[in-house]
């Protein structure tokens, strides 16, 4: 990912925090000359400094004969917002966009339930917990016929990440002036990717403003 200095982010637990409240993931993948990307959310869990991605993809899905052979991307897309240069204090301006992704690289380790039946179950379980805890008691009174035929149809996958790009993308480049305008119009949306995109942007100049 092209990353510009200033707007590069660094910090782990930034990153982390990120990761976790966006984890509605596009993993990438590439195999047999093909690049295959499946939408899925996942668990992310920080071990010191280290990441782990978890999750788990329909057994039908051609991408899972990919996974266990090469690296993958795991993209984490947060808010994004077109920035108007009427923001701006110069009239030779242009229009650009301010987003927030981070990418995840890593070779992941495959499992399925007749590998691995009890660490499968868990994986679901964790993922239900980060979503919708009270569903484990409706899960727990499912028939095992039921449970095993629905484990079955999946494959699960743990991955260490081995690189982590974070690209804050939040009009660094402006002048202070014009990075206060920005968030402050973003923030006044009625829509609530460009609202978030704006509150960003403030956290990012409170965090300027306590440093300075």
């Amino acid at each position: 990912m092209y990353i510009p200095p200033f707007n590069k982010q660094e910090n782990l637990d930034e990153l982390c925090r990120f990761m976790q409240q966006n984890n509605f993931i596009t993993l990438v993948s590439h195999f047999d000359n093909e690049l295959m990307a499946t939408h899925l959310p996942v668990m992310v869990e920080r071990k010191a400094d280290d990441f782990f991605i978890t999750g788990h993809l329909a057994r039908a899905n051609d991408q899972v004969k990919a996974l266990p052979e090469t690296e993958v991307l795991a993209i984490f897309s947060g808010p994004h917002a077109y920035i108007s240069p009427s923001h701006y204090e110069k009239l030779e301006s242009v229009p650009t966009w301010n987003y927030a992704a981070v990418h995840a690289y890593g070779k992941p380790e495959c499992f399925s339930y007749k590998e691995a039946p009890e660490r499968l179950e868990a994986m679901l379980m964790h993922l239900v917990r980060g979503h919708e805890a009270s569903y484990e008691t409706q899960w727990s009174h499912l028939s095992d016929k039921f449970k095993q035929g629905m484990m079955q149809g999946i494959v699960a996958f743990e991955m260490k990440v081995e690189r982590l790009e974070g690209k804050y993308k939040l009009s660094q480049n402006r002048s202070l002036v014009e990075q206060k305008n920005v968030a402050r119009a973003l923030s006044q949306s009625q829509n609530s990717a460009i609202a978030e995109t704006g509150q960003m942007m403030g956290l990012e100049l409170d965090a300027k403003t306590d440093l300075s």
